[in-house]
């Protein structure tokens, strides 16, 4: 499975974004979505997945109420919604899958994801 992320670009603060997923050469379902973000000088984080056999869903703490996953299944498309942008998630967003199910309180960990989209970059800046 290979995976696209695009929509990033440059929006001012208090703005929004969707962030799209796209994938190809999926063979197998797959279980759950993560999204996570890599700011300048600093590590990879995560900021939200959902577990699709039940819509459970999980976000970082300075995500919540601001960002949403969704799903287009007739285009096999993720999309991330990200409202009221700051200046602190400025990064590279990446989206990630997983084949497998595992408990909710797993999919922050980057380890259960076995697909990685290259980056989209989000800058949020007046």
């Amino acid at each position: 499975v290979q995976l696209q992320a695009s929509g990033g670009g440059l929006v001012q603060p208090g703005g929004s974004l969707r962030l799209s997923c796209a994938a190809s050469g999926r063979t197998t379902s797959y279980y759950g979505t993560g999204w996570f973000r890599q700011a300048p000088g600093k590590e990879r984080e995560f900021v939200a997945a959902i577990r699709w056999a039940d819509r459970k869903l999980r976000y970082a703490d300075s995500v919540k109420a601001r960002f949403t996953i969704s799903r287009d299944n007739a285009n096999d498309m993720v999309y991330f919604q990200m409202n009221n942008l700051r200046p602190e998630d400025t990064a590279v967003y990446y989206c990630a899958e997983t084949s497998r199910t595992y408990n909710s309180g797993s999919y922050s960990r980057e380890s259960i994801y076995e697909y990685w989209g290259q980056g989209t970059l989000v800058t949020v800046s007046s």
